[in-house]
């Protein structure tokens, strides 16, 4: 990995999902903006996130923030600019064993790639995507055309139950849940945003000490924990909020600029 050397005082993180981006009205509110134009005079910004950032779903919202850097999937790849720093591809032996479990159990486990989604009983996913948006616009293909193809991460749809039965039976896994309780990331036990922000430290020179993370759900729990000020958002989960070092406000009250303005780094 090829390094290189910045002017730029510290890194800033931002998990996506109700973090920056609001899913009451599908928007990066417009204080959160500010506060990134600010930041970004003296400070890296990065995008930490469970998706895929490069997913036509998710360009548009990388592109309005225009991060420096990209932690994509919990850490199972990590850009800076245009120069890829780290590419982690999942076993295909445990692919299937993790998509076999899904079926055999009525579980939803899958990805949403750009030509359609491929999940274990899709019914499932049917189900819980009409309970949440009222509407269901997925493209279901065959799940196990994933076995043929490149894939770093997996979703789980459902509610708790499911996490702690793929918690019991994958216990070299994490299954960290979203803050709304209705699915979590199928991660592999050592991939974390942590890592990413460990390698992107590595890559611009910058310490550890010298780092900002927020986030509002249990992917965002090592970022938390290792970045110099971990912040929770108003509306994240309680466990992640216990191991902040400053819970700052929700998403739609300012919560991105009020906590830069706390920490003085607008």
């Amino acid at each position: 990995m090829n390094r290189i050397k910045t002017e730029k005082k510290r890194i800033v993180s931002f998990d996506l999902d109700m973090t920056l981006l609001d899913h009451g009205t599908w928007e990066i509110p417009e204080s959160a903006k500010r506060a990134l134009e600010l930041l970004r005079r003296e400070n890296l910004i990065v995008i930490a996130s469970g998706r895929n950032m490069d997913h036509p779903l998710s360009v548009g919202y990388r592109e309005a923030v225009g991060p420096d850097a990209v932690i994509h999937m919990n850490g199972a790849r990590v850009v800076a600019g245009d120069e890829v720093l780290y590419e982690h591809l999942m076993d295909k032996a445990l692919l299937r064993e993790l998509l076999s479990y899904g079926e055999e159990h009525g579980l939803a486990l899958g990805v949403s790639l750009e030509d359609g989604d491929y999940f274990t009983n899709p019914q499932v996913v049917d189900e819980w995507d009409m309970r949440r948006w009222g509407e269901c616009g997925r493209r279901f293909k065959d799940v196990w055309a994933l076995m043929e193809m490149p894939v770093r991460t997996l979703t789980y749809v459902g509610g708790p139950e499911g996490v702690a039965a793929l918690t019991k039976h994958f216990p070299n896994m994490k299954f960290p849940m979203f803050s709304g309780h209705m699915g979590a990331d199928v991660v592999e036990a050592d991939a974390s945003k942590a890592e990413g922000l460990k390698r992107l430290c590595e890559y611009y020179g910058i310490d550890r000490a010298d780092t900002v993370a927020f986030g509002d759900s249990m992917n965002d729990y090592e970022i938390i924990k290792e970045a110099g000020i971990g912040i929770a958002m108003g509306n994240a989960c309680e466990e992640l909020k216990k191991a902040a070092d400053y819970v700052t406000d929700d998403i739609d009250k300012d919560g991105i600029w009020n906590a830069c303005r706390h920490f003085e780094l607008i």
